[in-house]
């Protein structure tokens, strides 16, 4: 049988970068709080006997958080050979608490204290022999990010498994009533640490406590402790060097959190970003890529399908099916990708709690905290893992009312659309328009969210705590991986569902109803199936059945949404996409159909996470139908506004 150990330790301590580096994984690191928000597991390279499983990060092992809970019962209830505690070295006081809540568990511990390089980077010495003492446990200092003493920390972690721990001593009075409840109830220390933070006892235990007060009193009597005997164990093993003045981070935060400058700092990194994506570099790169779909490989494909005689239908489907739709749709990778890359540099950097934290006064406004904005953010990438990331929210009420605005967020997969159209009628001024989209977006979850707390979700907000990163300076390898990892998942649903869906609306494009082939794609099965709901969306300004067809794709995934527009309006026509959409859509149409797009209910994956997060499909179907109607609204407003400037 192989051994299991489990990871351990606050959020932002470097907890998935060792996992990655131990496991040769590509778990999402990020330099905020709550990146993981599931257990994780994977085998460790070299020791394929070890399975080792990444817990949420979390400051107490107090069962309040759903993070906590995870935690708790995983190292309770699955009782792992080895609990690798993992420290920022940077941190200790806070990191510390945790440990010694490890330690009280019983099972064996190894303290890995992480960042080292940056403690000698800052000139200050930690004793970890001396640590280890004081904690009774093994301690062994790594990098984690420089992959620094890992073999050593498995050795450590692999003599630990099956050593008794003895667990902390918080003077005689506590120890005396913790092994007093041990005996009574016959339990574990663990267990009696429960029951003496408030935990229902197995028998009545009421005489033991009454001494020690309510609850709540012993609970902080007892962190009170754990707290004291922390500052003891730093104080005999932690050496900082003096230092005089601000620091550079608090200089920079003088800046980035001032409530005037803040504001319009993050504004303008953020239109930077757009601008280096959409109008220099990723431009050029885009272009690059499009001419490579429609000068090279299509013409190729055509020219070697006419020398083996294939049938028109198969010149049809590869040409103007299978490359003109996947092609449409990975010609904007470039900018996705080069989008992805910048704001993983602000992720890596620290910059993106600074954001969070900012953003606290403005989501207070609607009922909801800076907490809010961490998965709000991730949906720039994708819904789902934002989704998901809403688990890190204590209060129900916070909770789903920002799942429910999460979708408003624009994702990648809706970035082609912005950059078909704006490239169509907006060529001069394609960053801020693209750019404005996501402020709208953010505008209209504002807005919704101010609504719905005052209407459905009634009550008070969740208190916002929000531990600052430290400023570091990115990875380029964390910040590729974690490129990589938004990347992927959108070109493996170009190459599977796109491609897939691309080939499906060739076929209903080429056949009638009754399974004749046609030659006027009007007299299709897919028209008629975009004729019957085309009425629809006349008053937006886009009611032609090819974009009712195109829309009604995006619900199933938004990067169809251009696949589809390339079938549909290419299969008949000479010239690029742009060329066609220049023919069929107003500038009006255009923005409307944007903002249809970035509002509407999000792609069938999404929808699946918010069925899991919310576990009610009255509560989906809700939602499902609240963001339909606020993006046709908001559209329909777009339209009309538009027609009179545009």
């Amino acid at each position: 049988m192989g051994s299991k150990y489990a990871l351990l330790g606050n959020p932002n301590c470097g907890k998935t970068m060792l996992f990655n580096a131990l496991t040769g994984s590509n778990q999402y690191v990020g330099n905020w709080p709550g990146v993981t928000v599931e257990r994780k597991e994977g085998r460790v390279k070299g020791y394929k006997n070890i399975l080792l499983a990444d817990l949420p990060g979390i400051y107490s092992l107090s069962s309040y958080s759903l993070e906590e809970k995870i935690s708790r019962d995983f190292i309770l209830k699955e009782r792992p050979d080895v609990i690798i505690d993992i420290v920022d070295g940077t941190n200790l006081e806070r990191n510390l608490y945790l440990t010694l809540q490890a330690i009280e568990t019983e099972v064996p511990v190894v303290v890995a204290v992480n960042m080292m390089d940056e403690v000698r980077k800052r000139g200050d010495r930690l004793d970890c022999a001396r640590l280890s003492a004081l904690l009774g446990v093994p301690v062994v200092p790594i990098s984690a990010k420089k992959k620094e003493n890992l073999d050593h920390l498995l050795r450590e972690a692999e003599k630990a498994s099956g050593r008794k721990t003895t667990p902390p001593s918080y003077g005689i009075e506590l120890d005396s009533a913790l092994n007093a409840i041990q005996r009574a109830a016959r339990c574990s220390r663990c267990e009696a640490v429960g029951i003496f933070e408030g935990a229902p006892p197995p028998c009545n235990l009421d005489r033991m406590l009454a001494p020690f007060g309510e609850a709540q009193e012993r609970q902080i009597q007892l962190a009170s402790a754990r707290y004291e005997k922390i500052a003891s164990i730093i104080n005999e093993s932690f050496h900082p060097r003096r230092r005089r003045g601000a620091s550079a981070a608090e200089r920079i935060d003088r800046f980035a959190l001032n409530k005037y400058l803040g504001y319009p700092l993050f504004l303008g990194v953020m239109l930077l970003i757009f601008l280096l994506t959409f109008e220099t570099v990723g431009k050029a790169l885009q272009e690059g890529v499009e001419w490579l779909f429609q000068g090279v490989l299509s013409p190729l494909a055509a020219n070697l399908l006419s020398r083996l005689g294939a049938p028109q239908w198969a010149d049809s489907l590869v040409v103007d099916g299978i490359l003109g739709g996947v092609g449409s749709v990975l010609s904007f990778v470039p900018v996705i990708v080069l989008l992805f890359f910048f704001l993983s540099l602000l992720e890596d950097s620290g910059y993106m709690a600074r954001a969070a934290f900012l953003m606290d006064r403005l989501l207070g406004k609607i009922g909801l905290s800076g907490r809010s904005f961490i998965p709000m953010m991730m949906g720039f990438g994708c819904s789902v893992p934002a989704i998901l990331a809403a688990r890190t929210m204590e209060s129900e009420r916070d909770r789903r009312l920002t799942i429910l605005l999460i979708p408003f967020m624009s994702c990648g997969a809706k970035l082609p659309v912005y950059a078909l159209f704006t490239a169509a009628f907006f060529p001069r001024h394609q960053a801020l328009i693209i750019f404005g989209m996501y402020l709208f977006g953010m505008a209209v979850a504002v807005l919704a969210g101010l609504i719905l707390s005052k209407t459905v979700f009634r009550g008070q907000k969740a208190p916002f705590l929000l531990e600052l990163p430290p400023y570091r300076l990115p990875s380029l390898t964390g910040t590729l991986r974690l490129t990589w990892d938004k990347a992927k998942d959108f070109l493996t649903r170009a190459g599977t569902l796109i491609l897939g869906m691309t080939v499906l609306l060739w076929f209903l494009q080429q056949f009638s109803l009754s399974i004749q082939p046609v030659s006027d794609s009007a007299q299709s099965i897919l028209a008629n199936i975009g004729r019957w709901i085309a009425p629809l969306f006349v008053p937006l300004g886009f009611g032609t059945w090819q974009a009712a067809v195109s829309v009604l794709s995006g619900f199933v995934a938004k990067e169809a949404v251009v696949s589809t527009m390339a079938v549909l309006y290419g299969a008949d026509a000479s010239g690029s996409l742009i060329d066609r959409v220049q023919q069929v859509f107003s500038p009006a149409a255009a923005c409307s159909m944007m903002v249809f797009l970035l509002l509407c209910a999000p792609c069938m994956a999404a929808c699946a996470a918010i069925k899991r997060e919310m576990n009610s499909l009255k509560w989906t179907l809700s939602t499902y139908l609240f963001q339909i109607g606020t993006a046709y609204f908001c559209a329909l407003l777009v339209y009309q506004v538009g027609r009179i400037f545009l």
